[in-house]
């Protein structure tokens, strides 16, 4: 996420990591079924009472309950058919439906002693995976736990844990955060953000010279579920031979989903200035390009003449910028190779950027692609239909993958695609990449940050507020 988005966040993130968000061609394919063309929004959208405005006419909106003010992932637990909800410090929320009734499942002191609590993932068999970031000094620590339901609560044990690694102590500390299970249980993919704003010096006033990532952050690892206090040292090579990094060159993928397909999707957030936030599909040993680059356009603070004061894509809104983060930076590392690109937005929704020149610009109305959403937008909550209980038209059809994406939404800048809403992307393969036809479902969320889909129910947790939960139900 774009580090004006949450000024309140970013204390948190200085002090103590709160949560690990900065948070925030065509080609060949076979035929497949005919898809069915999207609902036209409504010609008056309609505010929900203290909630968001519904864009469709087979949507309805009601709020479940509110949980922990500043609560960031919510989880169904398929063991008991309940909704979990994270609180980085107050613990792990239980939420039954349809009622709304919350009660603590297990207290953030229970699940650890330190620490602040980040990602949140939930097995078939009810086991729970949480990822704890702890600072000491000018380093930080994550863990990634294992909670096995006992009694009316849960016997926790460390999974994996990292060596200490240098924080930067700015607002781009995205530490370890997003989880998620395969689907065969095996393995949990674990996302680690970030600890610069865009591969820039970082020295945490001379604790940590001249560094800017490190081989345990900006990187998707794969961890075996059943694993016991494994080690991830901070040593690249000792990663590899490890066989636990599955992709780098990730800047924030907070949110990580799989698709119908078993194939593994996350949503990236990008830097403080006017490049697009992502949607890429993981593959392994893959690198999507951070800091080198951003949606499928360079790094310009890469180039030996860069001058911040030229570059129409930053805005003072931004801390990076403010801090004057953007510099000329003759020593930026070459590339470590070739990268691959994120899922190309076709539009209409969220395909707005800056042009070299400083305009701001549609691809969709151009007939562009853009790679992937509107800068800022900060996506999350990223979820994927299956099945037969939703509409028609959102439904997953032949290799067509249906997904919800929210967005937390834009800290500033000029552009006019705020966000702080929710999308539907029609995910196809064109080639040996995905594209996206995205349209809005709905709008004026307050800073809604992670989601879950029941059949045809959306379940939408909002941070902002006091973190309500809301049920979005599509009608057939």
């Amino acid at each position: 996420m774009s580090t004006k988005l949450k000024p309140s966040l970013h204390r948190i993130a200085r002090r103590a990591l709160m949560i690990g968000l900065a948070l925030a061609a065509a080609g060949c394919q076979s035929l497949a079924p005919t898809v069915p063309a999207t609902t036209t929004p409504l010609a008056e959208p309609r505010q929900v009472p203290g909630g968001p405005t519904l864009l469709r006419g087979d949507i309805e909106a009601r709020r479940v309950t509110d949980v922990e003010d500043g609560s960031i992932q919510l989880a169904l637990n398929p063991f008991d058919g309940k909704l979990y909800v994270l609180h980085p410090t107050q613990g792990l929320y239980r939420v039954t439906l349809p009622d709304g009734g919350v009660n603590l499942a297990s207290p953030g002191s229970s699940i650890t002693d330190k620490g602040i609590l980040a990602g949140l993932a939930i097995g078939s068999d009810g086991v729970v995976y949480i990822s704890v970031n702890t600072v000491e000094g000018a380093t930080t620590q994550a863990r990634i736990l294992r909670g096995r339901p006992a009694g009316t609560g849960y016997a926790w044990e460390t999974l994996a844990r990292t060596e200490p690694y240098p924080i930067s102590a700015t607002p781009f500390d995205h530490v370890f955060n997003g989880l998620a299970l395969s689907p065969d249980g095996k393995y949990l993919f674990v996302n680690s953000g970030s600890r610069t704003d865009h591969g820039e010096v970082e020295d945490n006033g001379g604790q940590a010279p001249d560094t800017r990532e490190v081989p345990l952050t900006a990187s998707i690892f794969r961890l075996p579920s059943d694993a016991q206090d494994l080690v991830l040292p901070n040593d690249a090579a000792a990663l590899e031979s490890l066989g636990v990094v599955f992709a780098r060159g990730t800047r924030n993928a907070y949110a990580l989903a799989f698709a119908p397909n078993n194939e593994l999707f996350a949503t990236d957030n990008g830097p403080d200035a006017d490049y697009p936030d992502e949607l890429n599909w993981i593959q392994q040993g893959k690198h999507y390009g951070f800091p080198w680059r951003f949606g499928d356009k360079d790094n310009a603070q890469r180039l030996p003449d860069y001058d911040p004061a030229q570059d129409k894509l930053l805005s003072s809104d931004f801390t990076a910028v403010q801090t004057e983060k953007y510099a000329n930076d003759p020593d930026f590392p070459e590339p470590p190779g070739a990268f691959t690109d994120p899922v190309a937005n076709l539009g209409p929704a969220a395909a707005q950027y800056r042009a070299l020149d400083g305009t701001q610009q549609d691809a969709a109305t151009q007939g562009e692609r853009l790679y992937t959403f509107t800068p800022h937008r900060s996506p999350l909550g990223l979820v994927f239909a299956s099945g037969d209980a939703l509409p028609a038209d959102l439904r997953p059809v032949g290799d067509t993958l249906g997904a919800f994406v929210l967005s937390w939404g834009a800290a500033g800048g000029s552009l006019s695609d705020k966000g702080q809403d929710l999308l539907f992307l029609r995910v196809r393969r064109d080639g040996d990449a995905y594209v996206a036809e995205t349209a809005q479902l709905a709008r004026d969320f307050i800073l809604p940050i992670d989601a879950v889909l029941i059949d045809n129910h959306l379940y939408v947790l909002e941070y902002g507020g006091t973190s309500n939960l809301w049920e979005l139900t599509f009608g057939e």
